[in-house]
């Protein structure tokens, strides 16, 4: 069957764009990158300069991913047009700028149609760099075929676990702006045993990126002596939670977390809301990287004292040694997208970019594996407004920690503002527990 999709290119030299509406900023690189003769002989061995980088990627323009795909999307898009208007992406293998060539298909939340369109990238495109779709879900195809045609998957947000197992010997995979799934509840785990909770129940969906944090989440919480009650999968398109709440109410734990996409978070607090049950603590995964999305589905009463995983913009990194730091990245984006709330998958898909800029100022030759050396290269050497790069030999992220964040009242009432309440060191307000 012929599956009908829309194409998007992208090709803008710098000079072009950068006449047409000026660059709001230049993009840094970790490692300085004046030409040097033998670069210059590295580069003449290469033989000519391709006339563009062609960067692949697939985004979800409808779907139940949509909400999330489109942002990241725009990310991307956004960082292809900050390295144009400064005359290209540094590539050490011709020592020299390229402009950055963007191919995109819509994938329609769909996993069969990433997978032939990932092919399509890859075997008919040939594109020279490949980026995931957004989340675990629509990256697990992409690791795959990448794996199987000796492509090197940038991977912006797909943070299950079992891409970066080292049993599956997969060289052709770096996680680019998240940390792998399973590190993320660690702080959470720390917080709720400083503040006295004994008796957690956890819903999660069906699926590596929810599963992973759920397993962290047992075995950490056990290790502190915290009692599990309530352990329980549902399917990743759930959104029936009435009569799960009512099962964890009558086990009258201290937390109740429910990790999903955002999707289930949405359709979890606002069954929440309208039940009237009240929890001490209520945690779900999406608030604090879509805040202002998640508030206008639920509203700030239905998201007022839970808690979340704190990330950028609430998290701030403004002195990056690459890329832009959080404001000036606001201001330009902002600009650029004609939005005036960015949130953090805008935010994953530049640095996605950043993390490929790294690759290409650091590789030897354009092939797939000196790519993935050059990246490899710069782990622990580099920020970004993220924060710390770093990543294992599996390709994993272990840096961008992400902090406990409680979504707190503004003071009108009427909204709510994502305050990072642990670790101390991190914390811009102080933890408001039990809930009121």
């Amino acid at each position: 069957m012929k599956i009908k999709t829309k194409l998007h290119v992208t090709l803008v030299t710098g000079a072009v764009l950068a006449a047409a509406c000026g660059s709001s900023s230049k993009t840094t690189t970790a490692t300085t990158v004046a030409p040097s003769a033998t670069s210059a002989a590295a580069g003449a061995a290469a033989g000519p300069a391709p006339a563009a980088i062609t960067v692949g990627t697939l985004y979800a323009g409808t779907g139940s991913f949509a909400v999330s795909s489109l942002p990241e999307y725009e990310g991307i898009k956004f960082w292809v047009h900050e390295v144009d208007a400064s005359g290209g992406a540094y590539v050490k293998a011709y020592n020299k700028k390229i402009p950055i060539k963007l191919v995109s298909y819509n994938d329609q939340s769909s996993t069969s149609t990433a997978g032939t369109l990932y092919t399509q990238l890859i075997t008919q495109n040939h594109v020279n760099i490949l980026l995931s779709d957004f989340g675990s879900v629509l990256t697990a195809p992409a690791v795959t075929i990448a794996k199987e045609n000796k492509q090197l998957l940038f991977d912006v947000s797909g943070t299950g676990t079992t891409f970066f197992q080292a049993s599956n010997n997969d060289p052709y995979i770096v996680l680019t702006s998240l940390p792998v799934s399973s590190i993320w509840p660690q702080p959470a785990v720390a917080f709720m045993k400083s503040v006295g909770i004994k008796n957690v129940a956890i819903v999660y969906g069906a699926n590596d990126f929810d599963q992973a944090q759920a397993n962290t989440y047992k075995q950490g919480l056990a290790a502190e002596g915290i009692n599990v009650s309530f352990f329980q999968s549902v399917p990743t398109a759930t959104t029936s939670y009435t009569t799960l709440i009512q099962e964890v109410a009558a086990k009258k734990p201290d937390a109740f977390l429910e990790l999903g996409y955002e999707a289930n978070d949405i359709a979890f607090l606002k069954q929440l809301h309208s039940s009237g049950t009240k929890f001490p603590y209520v945690f779900t995964v999406f608030p604090g990287q879509n805040h202002s999305q998640v508030e206008a589905a639920v509203g700030a009463s239905g998201l007022a004292y839970t808690y979340t995983y704190g990330a950028p913009p609430a998290l701030v990194h403004n002195n990056p040694s690459v890329g832009l730091g959080l404001s000036s990245f606001t201001t330009a984006f902002e600009s650029y997208a004609s939005k005036t709330h960015i949130n953090f998958e805008d935010i994953a898909g530049y640095n996605a970019g950043l993390v490929v800029e790294q690759a290409l100022a650091n590789a030897t030759s354009l092939s797939q594996t000196a790519l993935r050396a050059g990246v490899l290269s710069q782990s622990g050497k580099f920020s970004t407004l993220i924060g710390p790069f770093s990543m294992n030999a599996q390709g994993a992220q272990t840096g961008f920690p992400l902090p406990v964040a409680q979504l707190l009242p503004a003071s009108s009432g009427s909204a709510t503002k994502v305050t990072i309440v642990w670790p101390k060191s991190k914390a811009t307000g102080a933890a408001v527990y039990p809930a009121p």
